[in-house]
C-alpha cells in the first residue's frame, strides 16, 4: 500500500488520566469496530483499553499497531456514552471514567479454564480395582466434571490415588471454563408471597412503567417497614419476563447478607453480586458474565453502574437518599444521580426507593420530572414506631453518664419483656477526645487537624481520616505528667460500657465499622437478627435497613450530633437517620416506640419528627434551600486544593482567586482553609462555587482553570454537586 494512501485508523481510549484515545493502525484487523476491546503499545509496556471510533485517514505521523483484539463482547454505545456523560459533567479525564468500566481486567485478558476429569470408556485389563479407586469411579460416573482436588475430597481418598487413576489412563481430562454460571431467574411470585393492596396498587404502577419502556423515574416513597422491596421485586419481575438485565443497588452491599436471600427467594436464583469486597476470581465472573447476558440481576454498590451491561432493562436504587452513593475520590460520581443519567441514555425506566427521600428526588417529583408512588403503613398490620422526645435539659443523665433516666427506665421495662433495645450514637470508638486535665493539652493526629479518637477496645488513639494509629500514652506528651489524660464525650464503646454498668449479664452487641467488617458483621446481623443479643449499641450500620422482629425500642442518645456541622444538608440528613433509626422499632407484630434525646428540643425538625409531620419538616426545609439558593435549586461546586508544601499552596490559591472569570448568578466564596485544614500531612485550602440554575457551572468552571498550571506538589480536585464539607 503507498504510504500516502489512506489507512485503517483506529483511536483507542485507554484507562489513564487523559482526556482523549491515542491512534493506532489496524494492520490485519480491518473488521475492529467502536467498542472493541483491544491490547495496545504504550511507551515499554502493553496496556488494554477500548477501541473509541474508526476511520480511514493519512497519518499525520507512525503510528503504532494493534497489539491484539481481545475476546471479548464489545463495550456498547450506551456505556460509551455514559462515560463521556461522565466526564464532562464532572470534569474529569475520560480515561479515568474509562477506568471504572475495568473493575476486572483479568476477565479482559479471555476465559479461564479449569482442568476436570471424566471416566474413559473402557478400563484398562488386568487393572487392579482397590476399594478407594471404586470409590472414585462411582463418584465420577455419577457427578458433573470435577478436578481432581474436588475428587479426591468427595471421594475420601488421597490425591495420589486419583492421579494413579489419571496416569492409568482411566480418567481423561476435560478442560471447562473456570467460571460457574450464574441461575437463571424466575420472573413469577412464589406461592404464598402476597401483596397487600396498598403494595399492589404500587406494583401495578411500577409495572407498567416496565412494560411501558423508554426512559422514567419512579420514586418510591414508603414509611420504615412497608414492604417497598417486595413492591419493586415486581418491576424487576416484569423486566425479567420481558429478557432484560436488571441492576438493584444497594449503599452498604457488603453488610446485606440476608437482603440476598430475599432477592433469591423471590427469584428462585442467587443474584450476581458486585462490590469492593469481592476476590477478583468473583469480579472476573460477574464481568464476563453481564458482558455475556448471563448475569441477569445484579446486586451492586454503585459501582455496578459501570459493568459492561449487554441487554440492561431496570435499574433500581434502594435507599436512594444514602449518602454512601456519592465516591469521594477518584472520580466524584454520586451513583443515584448517575442511574438516573444511565436510565435516560439506555431508554429504560429507573427505581428510586427510600422510606426518607432525598429532598433532590422530591423536588424532582414537585417539577413533574420523577414519578411517585407512596406506602403509608406497614406491613403485616405493623404500627410506626411512638416517638418520644427526651429534653436533656430537664432530664440530663447522671455526672459521667449518658442516658437519661426516661431512656434508662425504657430500656429495662423492655428487656423485662424478652424484647431488643437499640442504643444509636453515630460516633465510633470510645471518646471522640482525649485531654489532659494537668494543662489542658489535647490529643491531636499529627498528619490532620483532628482529633485522636480513644478505641480502649484496642487501648490504641486512632485518626478517622488519615488512618494514624498510636497507643495510649500513660503519661501527657505536653506536660509530663502521667494518670491526668481523661477521655471527653462518648463513643460507642463508652456507651457499650455504660450499657453493661447498668444492665448487667445483658448480651450487648456493638456495631461499628471499627470493630467488624465483613463477614463477621454479617455473622453479628444474622445473630441479631435471630436474638442472640438483648442491647444493640450502633453507629449509622444499624440505619441501613435492617431487618430485627424483636426489636422493639430505640434510643438515640445524641440527636443532636449530625446538625452540628458546616453541611447545607445537616438538617434533611438528620431528619433522614433519626427516622431510619426509629424505624429499626417495631416492625413485626410487636409495637415499638423510639426515644430521642436531644438539647434542642424546641428545633422544628425534632418538633417534627415526635409528631411524625414529615411534610411540613419537608415543606419547612424547601424553602430555606430556596431562598439560601441551595441545592436542589442552586449548584455548588468544591475546589479543594491541597499540597505539603504550604506556601506553594496559598501562592496557587492567590492566583486562581486573580483568575476567577465574572459571570451573573456566580458566587465563588474562599479560598479559605477546608474544615479539616491538614490531613495525611498535606495542607487544605477551598473555593465553594455557587450558582443559580441557569448557570453552565462546567463551562463556567473550565473557563476558570483553563490555563491555570498546577505544580506537581499541588492536588486539585474538582467536587461537583458536593455532599462532604470536610
Amino acid at each position: 500500500m503507498n504510504e500516502d494512501s489512506p489507512r485503517h485508523i483506529v483511536d483507542v481510549l485507554l484507562p489513564l488520566k487523559i482526556d482523549h484515545p491515542y491512534s493506532y493502525l489496524a494492520e490485519g484487523e480491518d473488521s475492529l469496530k467502536a467498542g472493541d476491546w483491544v491490547r495496545v503499545p504504550l511507551g515499554a509496556r502493553i496496556e488494554t483499553g477500548v477501541v473509541w471510533r474508526t476511520r480511514f485517514a493519512v497519518p499525520e505521523r507512525p503510528l503504532k499497531s494493534i497489539s491484539e483484539r481481545l475476546d471479548m463482547p464489545p463495550m456498547g454505545a450506551v456505556q460509551r456514552r455514559f462515560v463521556e456523560w461522565v466526564a464532562d459533567y464532572y470534569l474529569v479525564e475520560r480515561g479515568l471514567v474509562l477506568r471504572l468500566c475495568m473493575g476486572a481486567r483479568d476477565a479482559l485478558l479471555g476465559r479461564r479454564e479449569r482442568l476436570t476429569w471424566r471416566l474413559a470408556e473402557d478400563v484398562p485389563e488386568g487393572m487392579r480395582i482397590t476399594p478407594q479407586r471404586a470409590r472414585v469411579l462411582r463418584l465420577v460416573a455419577d457427578s458433573p466434571p470435577l478436578t481432581a482436588a474436588e475428587i479426591a475430597r468427595l471421594a475420601g481418598v488421597s490425591p495420589g490415588v486419583v492421579r494413579g487413576l489419571i496416569d492409568a489412563g482411566v480418567l481423561l481430562p476435560l478442560p471447562l471454563p473456570k467460571d460457574a454460571p450464574f441461575e437463571e431467574p424466575e420472573a413469577a411470585r412464589p406461592s404464598g408471597l402476597a401483596l397487600n393492596a396498598e403494595q399492589e396498587a404500587a406494583a401495578s404502577v411500577l409495572r407498567a412503567r416496565v412494560a411501558e419502556g423508554g426512559f422514567s423515574v419512579t420514586l418510591l416513597d414508603g414509611v420504615t417497614g412497608s414492604g417497598k422491596t417486595e413492591v419493586y421485586f415486581e418491576a424487576m419481575a416484569a423486566a425479567l419476563a420481558k429478557g432484560k438485565q436488571v441492576l438493584l443497588l444497594l449503599p452498604e452491599i457488603a453488610l446485606t447478607g440476608t437482603f440476598l436471600k430475599r432477592v433469591a427467594q423471590r427469584f428462585s436464583a442467587e443474584p450476581a453480586e458486585w462490590h469492593s469486597d469481592m476476590t477478583p476470581a468473583a469480579r472476573s465472573r460477574v464481568f464476563r458474565a453481564v458482558a455475556e447476558g448471563r448475569a441477569r440481576i445484579v446486586v451492586a454498590a454503585r459501582s455496578g453502574l459501570f459493568l459492561p451491561w449487554r441487554n440492561l432493562g431496570l435499574i433500581v436504587v434502594d435507599e436512594e437518599h444514602e449518602t454512601a452513593y456519592k465516591q469521594d475520590s477518584g472520580v466524584p460520581y454520586h451513583g443515584r444521580d448517575m442511574a438516573v443519567v444511565l436510565g435516560a441514555l439506555g431508554e429504560f425506566p429507573v427505581i428510586l426507593s427510600s422510606a426518607t427521600p432525598s429532598l433532590e428526588s422530591l423536588v424532582n417529583v414537585d417539577r413533574g420530572r420523577y414519578g411517585h408512588v407512596t406506602l403509608k403503613k406497614r406491613h403485616g398490620g405493623a404500627y410506626l414506631p411512638e416517638m418520644q422526645l427526651v429534653d436533656l435539659r430537664e432530664t440530663p443523665p447522671e455526672s459521667g453518664r449518658w442516658l437519661a433516666p426516661p431512656l434508662v427506665e425504657a430500656v429495662s421495662e423492655t428487656l423485662d419483656r424478652s424484647e431488643q433495645a437499640l442504643l444509636f450514637l453515630n460516633r465510633r470508638g470510645y471518646a471522640p477526645l482525649t485531654l489532659c486535665r494537668a494543662c489542658g493539652h489535647r490529643l491531636q493526629c499529627p498528619h490532620c487537624t483532628a482529633w485522636l479518637v480513644h478505641h480502649r477496645f484496642r487501648n490504641v488513639l486512632l485518626c478517622h481520616h488519615c488512618g494514624h494509629e498510636s497507643p495510649m500514652p500513660e503519661a501527657c506528651p505536653a506536660c509530663g505528667v502521667a494518670g491526668k489524660l481523661a477521655p471527653v464525650g462518648p463513643g460507642v464503646e463508652r456507651l457499650a460500657e455504660e450499657a453493661a454498668e447498668r444492665w448487667p449479664g445483658r448480651r450487648i452487641a456493638v456495631l461499628s465499622s471499627d470493630l467488624l467488617r465483613g463477614a463477621r458483621l454479617k455473622r453479628m446481623i444474622q445473630a441479631i437478627a435471630r436474638g442472640e443479643y438483648d442491647i444493640i449499641v450502633g453507629t449509622q450500620l444499624v440505619a441501613k435497613g435492617h431487618h430485627f422482629p424483636r426489636l422493639t425500642l430505640a434510643g438515640i442518645v445524641d440527636a443532636d450530633l449530625a446538625l452540628e456541622t458546616v453541611d447545607p444538608r445537616a438538617g434533611e440528613r438528620t431528619w433522614q437517620l433519626l427516622a431510619q433509626v426509629a424505624g429499626r422499632a417495631g416492625r413485626a407484630e410487636r409495637p415499638g416506640r423510639a426515644l430521642v434525646q436531644t438539647w434542642m428540643a424546641d428545633n422544628p425538625l425534632m418538633q417534627a419528627l415526635v409528631k411524625g409531620d414529615r411534610d411540613g419538616f419537608i415543606a419547612l426545609e424547601k424553602r430555606m434551600r430556596e431562598q439560601a439558593g441551595m441545592p436542589p435549586y442552586g449548584q455548588l461546586a468544591a475546589l479543594i486544593l491541597s499540597s505539603r508544601n504550604e506556601e506553594a499552596l496559598h501562592a496557587l490559591c492567590h492566583d486562581l482567586a486573580r483568575r476567577i472569570p465574572r459571570a451573573a448568578e456566580v458566587l465563588v466564596l474562599g479560598p479559605a482553609p477546608a474544615p479539616i485544614a491538614m490531613v495525611r500531612g498535606r495542607h487544605r485550602q477551598r473555593f465553594l462555587v455557587k450558582a443559580s440554575r441557569k448557570v453552565h457551572l462546567q463551562a463556567f468552571l473550565r473557563a476558570w482553570l483553563k490555563d491555570v498550571r498546577v505544580p506537581g506538589s499541588i492536588k486539585l480536585e474538582v467536587d461537583i454537586d458536593p455532599y462532604h464539607f470536610l
